[in-house]
């Protein structure tokens, strides 16, 4: 890629020369502009790849520049410069399209990691474009010769949101719009949606990809354990703290951080949360001086975090920061379509884990599986399937093996086979917790080494651990 080129909008002189001179010595050619009228002549006139503005000017307000940007040159990564404490400007903004912000007093770490970022994006955005071409020679090529597209690899991360409804159709766009901003997302929807696939969709498509993807469940956390966390501790901080240890936040350090089940956070920790997600600087328990971070925040909860701040259970100062783009995710009932394709994948996911012949379903497991209400949405669905492979005799899953509740297939049919069977889900969760505690045991809870000797991955047992609630 040549030489990137930025366009700076500020009518303070000295912070002007200070923006330039610091993208300067980045190897960023530098114009710049002292009002909103030099930089839409500028902006028309030349082509940038990367653009960033203070929020108040002498003829107007930056979120018009940024809300032209947005509409006329959508490629281009646009970010907002706001007074000291303005919090909610800076939500105003990134609402407004702007993939990201620096305030006043402009901290130089901060701002170089910004402009990192934008032109890794405004680079990947040319990359994709110079691949255009190559795509339309494809029929001529053998397959094997041509090279994958960005739109291609887009798409093979993108098929990980197993379905083709409607509903799921506009998450995968809204997805690849999210991907291209540094905001804050709030995803919603009920447990067992898949919202921590979501947040990985949007890291795995931006320009953080590279970079780490740590995720944590805010209400496995023990409330002691919380802080050191989040912010990590030096050794000797506190009885136990035998060596220093990296908090999440330096793990994520460069990437994104998805915090699931935010709306258990208790409001102490809500407080220091907060504070770090302003001020972009960790201090570890016991540390002396503060570590800048830079990292993006995802964050999930299937509690609707409204009534809560009403109820001030959970800070509205925090919950506008986190909120500021919102990502709703459809529950298995609005896009009942794909429950054919998540069968079949997870049948096949199953079999792989398991190491075992695929199984199929007889056309009665399929049209019950499709009449089922799932409370538990794909989670649910993915455990009756896990539990009708286990219970099923031969290679093909019959009505009978799904040990579905009759009552929630919409028939008025009776509980099929023995009424003492009622009590099978709880006597198989009951083997599998056993089974999950004893591996724990055996790799003196190392949770690593107790996936691999149980042959799962690591968030699957993560998950199995959270469903049982197991410390």
């Amino acid at each position: 890629m040549s030489e990137p080129h930025a366009l700076v909008i500020d009518d303070e002189p000295d912070l002007r020369e200070l923006l330039s001179l610091t993208l300067t010595r980045m190897g960023v050619k530098v114009d710049t502009a002292e009002d909103l009228a030099e930089a839409r002549h500028k902006l028309g006139s030349n082509q940038y790849d990367f653009c960033l503005t203070d929020m108040r000017l002498p003829d107007g307000n930056g979120l018009s520049l940024i809300k032209q940007v947005n509409r006329d040159q959508p490629e281009l990564p646009i970010a907002m410069i706001t007074a000291y404490g303005k919090v909610e400007d800076a939500v105003t903004a990134l609402k407004f399209g702007a993939f990201d912000f620096v305030s006043k007093p402009v901290n130089l770490d901060d701002l170089r990691n910004l402009v990192r970022t934008a032109i890794k994006m405004r680079h990947d955005d040319a990359e994709k474009q110079a691949h255009k071409p190559e795509k339309k020679q494809a029929a001529s090529k053998p397959e094997t010769e041509n090279k994958k597209t960005d739109e291609e690899e887009q798409n093979t991360i993108l098929d990980r949101m197993i379905g083709r409804s409607e509903p799921i159709q506009q998450v995968r766009q809204t997805i690849i719009k999210l991907a291209r901003s540094q905001a804050p997302v709030l995803i919603s929807g009920d447990s067992g949606t898949g919202k921590e696939l979501a947040a990985s969709l949007i890291h795995d498509l931006g320009p953080r990809s590279e970079q780490p993807f740590a995720a944590v469940n805010c209400g496995a956390i023990p409330a002691e354990l919380m802080e050191s966390e989040f912010f990590g501790h030096m050794k000797g901080s506190f009885t136990g703290a035998d060596a220093d240890k990296e908090g999440l936040f330096h793990s994520a350090n460069g990437g994104t951080l998805f915090l699931d089940e935010v709306a258990d956070l208790p409001l102490n920790m809500q407080v220091k949360l907060l504070r770090v997600i302003q001020e972009k600087r960790v201090r570890p328990i016991g540390g002396k001086t503060e570590v800048p971070i830079d990292v993006r925040i995802l964050s999930a909860s299937h509690k609707p975090l409204k009534p809560l701040v009403e109820s001030n259970a959970f800070r509205s100062d925090l919950y506008f920061r986190l909120n500021v783009i919102e990502l709703n995710l459809p529950g298995l009932e609005q896009r009942r379509s794909d429950i054919p394709l998540l069968v079949e994948h997870f049948l096949s996911l199953i079999a792989d884990q398991w190491g075992e012949p695929v199984r199929t379903l007889s056309e009665d497991a399929i049209k019950d599986l499709q009449q089922h209400h799932y409370n538990g949405n794909v989670r649910e669905l993915f455990n009756v399937l896990q539990r009708a492979v286990t219970l099923c005799d031969g290679q093909e899953i019959s009505s009978d093996d799904l040990h579905l509740d009759r009552t929630q297939l919409g028939t008025s049919e009776p509980p099929v086979g023995n009424p003492e069977e009622h009590g099978l889900d709880d006597y198989m969760e009951n083997i599998e917790k056993r089974i999950l505690e004893n591996a724990l045991k055996d790799a003196r809870y190392n949770k690593t080494e107790a996936a691999r000797r149980l042959g799962i991955t690591f968030r699957s047992l993560r998950y199995k651990l959270d469903k049982y609630n197991i410390e």
